[in-house]
């Protein structure tokens, strides 16, 4: 959803930043580490129990995953290993904040429900799979109602409200896999139409 709506607009508001921050001689590859370093920062605070800090590094994370875009486009220096760079530091990060929630229920909570942040990175990963895939074959799997944008937003509010934390989850789950199924359509009718051209 936010990819369709709002991530030009986005982009065009984190362009200036992006020129000063390349003016000051960041690279876009560092702020892309440094999202990794703060997302592993924020998956031991959040398994250690400090809700709020891991908001303050999970906002971090999202921060450099946002700004290392318009870095490299102010830079000139946007390139295929950048993109792919970027694309797998976002599975380490999902997977780090993920791994955290998992620590913290399962050192706070009864029963299983630790698996529940894990499931979530299980599907999360799926959704970014059918789209990698897709644009691989020249198809179009962007979309749904719960890509990463949303997932930190939302994990971002269970952290700030710990009494919903779970419930949150539970959404979360539920949307993200409408985003899988969702994916898998479209690219299932694209793939259908070339197929009976």
């Amino acid at each position: 959803m936010f990819d369709g709506n709002w991530r030009s607009a986005v982009n065009r508001g984190l362009d200036p930043i992006g020129a000063v921050l390349c003016r000051l001689g960041v690279s876009a590859d560092g702020v892309t580490a440094f999202g990794i370093v703060m997302a592993a920062v924020a998956a031991v605070v959040i398994g250690r129990g400090q809700l709020i800090l891991g908001l303050v590094f999970l906002i971090l994370t999202g921060l450099s995953d946002a700004l290392d875009g318009p870095i490299a486009k102010a830079a000139g220096s946007s390139s295929v290993r950048g993109a792919f760079f970027d694309s797998a530091s976002d599975r380490v990060c999902d997977a780090l904040l993920f791994g955290g929630v998992a620590w913290y229920l399962g050192s706070n909570e009864p029963g299983r429900i630790f698996m529940l942040p894990v499931a979530l990175m299980a599907v999360a990963s799926l959704v970014s799979y059918l789209r990698a895939k897709a644009e691989s074959l020249g198809l179009d799997a962007k979309g749904g109602l719960m890509e990463r944008a949303e997932r930190f937003f939302v994990l971002g509010a269970g952290l700030a409200f710990s009494f919903v934390l779970i419930p949150i989850l539970w959404a979360m789950l539920g949307l993200t896999a409408a985003t899988a199924v969702y994916r898998f359509a479209k690219v299932w009718r694209q793939a259908d139409s070339l197929h009976s051209v």
